[in-house]
């Protein structure tokens, strides 16, 4: 089976070739819609009640200290003219327009907080169905996304790059609802009060502080950026490296590399360290500057109240309110520069998946592709060449074709173009030259899920999902019954075994199946693929990694499979198809000799010197399977198979 990848184990795992770099404002652009869906409109009916609930909240924390204003200003008035307040006493009307601005400045603190938390509750649904929408599409992206890029990437960076994405998706759109668009609104309130009401200078001075404070942190967390994407990229890489081992933890053991994979995993952890310190000592620095700029407004303004105050231009209220929205202003604009850059952050974060979104399929299906129609289920390649990378072509002019029921197997030495047939087939890539027919219908013209809706494959390496047996047998056709389950473990010859484990079929198989033996997992692959029914069968080496007693054992069951289907054999061992109808012999990419197992052991060709080589090797085996067993023999085996070639 031929394995291909243009990636170093190394790569970069948020590296994305094909994808254009993403501005902050194109990242911006892609959430909106996430935000206002278009076909729910109760969502859009809540982004509105939470748009009202910010600035009705806001205007009355701006109506707050103006009312604070006279209730002082009134309150100094009456000093200067009674000396004194006694309510119980002098019930007088001043004092009861003062109760009222209590009353009324009371109110105007407890709404902002109100309306904060009903905003809250309001917009968080959409919060969360944005980002479960999102999170959905990316994760249906990559599943769409070709062989070749899956090739290229590391399993545990694509799933910590959703995750990241997924959750900076929630953080961007929290931030921006209840810090920046509140913060900014009530700015904008501020100053046209102050504009219409005070010297022009109160708001110059806010203007000029505000301009210079979000320019500051702008330009700043800008620079800083690099150093939060260096320790994203390492953090990614970290995990992709402790991901990849404690996937093959098996492989680890048998070489003893567990320091080896410990010092490497450290290495990756030490890199992302010295990343995070970096981006840890930057913040420091842009929030010593921050505090610089609200420090020397608040000082300023206050100055200039105090002076104005000692000429009679402003009341002692005046003087108070103008104080309380400086208060106000600074205290979410200190979280406004948090929250920008975090938001900047979480754009970095977001950056890999949505660079994920931009990249187009490689393979894709046609704007008026139809679904296949399959009746008798034959299969034509007609003069297909295919190559992987430039100046490495795999298959050279592949003329072949299998009718309706016929067995057709493929052999050749490794790295021949052998397994390339059934990626082809399956279309997980679209071949350079020449064109793939099934039932006389071009398979790049049909959509690709009917296609693969028709073929079942049991490939050389099965890997099973971290459930239980049914649910991995059952994977084949989610629809299926139980019963139907149970059928197609007992033409896999698999029910008996099922059944007497502790917990039959409800029984966990371990990640990637790792607690089935090699054949029981193959059972597995065969008992699946029957439940999918499918017209055609393709066999990629599925019993070249077994034993021969256990091979011989399965190959009795892909026989009984087999038995009216359409089947593409790839075969290294070739006692296991010397009942095809044809076989034909690849060698560099071309096929060099094809018919008959009998027409070809008579040819004297290539294939006969094969069968020669193997079956000398089996026999060799077979005399000394009684002394070796399980994983020795297979090893033996495999050892021989290479040597045969």
């Amino acid at each position: 089976m031929e394995h291909f990848s243009h990636a170093s184990a190394f790569a970069d795992p948020l590296s994305v070739d094909g994808a254009p770099q993403r501005t902050i404002w194109q990242t911006v652009k892609s959430i909106l819609p996430f935000l206002w869906p278009k076909q729910r409109h109760d969502m859009q009916a809540r982004v509105v009640i939470a748009v009202a609930c910010l600035l009705l909240g806001r205007t009355a924390n701006v109506y707050g200290p103006i009312v604070l204003k006279d209730l002082i200003d009134g309150l100094e008035s009456l000093v200067r003219t009674t000396r004194s307040i006694d309510i119980t006493l002098d019930p007088s009307s001043a004092i009861a327009g003062l109760v009222s601005l209590a009353l009324m400045y009371g109110l105007m603190v407890f709404l902002p907080g109100a309306l904060t938390e009903l905003r809250s509750a309001v917009f968080t649904p959409v919060s969360e169905f944005a980002q479960r929408v999102i999170g959905l599409k990316a994760f249906s992206h990559i599943h769409d996304l070709s062989m070749r890029f899956h090739l290229d990437r590391r399993t545990g960076g694509l799933s910590r790059a959703i995750e990241r994405g997924t959750r900076a998706l929630q953080q961007i759109t929290g931030l921006f609802a209840f810090n920046i668009a509140p913060t900014l609104f009530e700015i904008g309130l501020v100053s046209v009060y102050l504009a219409v009401t005070y010297p022009v200078k109160y708001v110059l001075v806010i203007l000029v502080a505000v301009v210079g404070y979000v320019a500051f942190t702008l330009i700043f967390t800008e620079w800083r950026t690099k150093f939060r994407r260096e320790m994203v990229s390492q953090e990614s890489r970290a995990t992709s490296i402790g991901v990849d081992s404690l996937l093959n933890f098996e492989t680890v053991k048998y070489f003893g590399n567990e320091k080896y994979e410990a010092d490497r995993y450290n290495d990756a952890l030490l890199k992302y360290m010295d990343a995070a310190v970096k981006s840890q000592d930057t913040l420091g620095m842009l929030n010593a500057g921050q505090l610089i700029a609200r420090v020397l407004c608040q000082v300023t303004i206050l100055v200039l109240a105090v002076q104005d105050h000692a000429a009679g231009q402003l009341s002692t209220g005046e003087v108070v309110m103008i104080n309380t929205f400086m208060l106000q202003l600074f205290i979410p604009l200190g979280f406004l520069g948090s929250s920008y850059r975090m938001i900047r952050q979480s754009m970095v974060d977001m950056e890999y998946m949505f660079q994920l979104l931009d990249l187009n399929p490689e393979v894709r299906d046609d704007t008026d592709a139809a679904p296949l129609k399959v009746n008798q289920g034959e299969i034509q390649f007609k003069d297909v060449s295919f190559t992987y990378e430039r100046g490495r072509r795999v298959l050279s002019d592949i003329n072949f074709s299998i009718d309706e029921g016929r067995t057709v197997a493929v052999v050749g030495p490794s790295g021949s173009g052998k397994s390339t047939l059934s990626r082809l087939l399956y279309r997980f890539y679209d071949t350079q030259q020449g064109s793939i027919f099934i039932d006389g219908q071009d398979i790049t013209h049909v959509t690709q899920a009917s296609l693969r809706n028709t073929i079942g494959i049991v490939p050389q390496d099965t890997v099973l999902f971290n459930d239980t047996i049914r649910y991995n047998i059952r994977y084949g056709n989610p629809q299926a019954t139980d019963k139907e389950v149970e059928n197609a473990a007992k033409l896999a010859s698999i029910h008996d075994f099922i059944t007497s484990l502790p917990q039959g079929y409800e029984t966990r198989v371990g990640e990637r199946g790792l607690k089935l033996s090699g054949g029981e997992k193959q059972r597995v692959a065969i008992a699946r693929t029957v439940l999918k029914n499918p017209k055609i069968l393709v066999l990629d080496e599925a019993t070249s990694a077994l034993d021969i007693k256990t091979e011989r054992e399965i190959q009795a069951a892909l026989e009984e499979v087999a038995k009216n289907r359409t089947t593409l054999v790839i075969a290294h061992r070739l006692s296991t198809i010397v009942n095809a109808d044809e076989i034909l012999v690849l060698s560099a990419g071309e096929i060099i000799e094809r018919g008959s197992h009998l027409a070809l052991v008579k040819a004297d060709g290539t294939y006969a010197e094969m069968w020669r080589r193997q079956k000398e090797a089996a026999d060799e085996i077979e005399k000394i399977q009684e002394i070796f067993t399980g994983d020795e023999l297979r090893s033996l085996q495999i050892e021989a198979d290479k040597l045969s070639e």
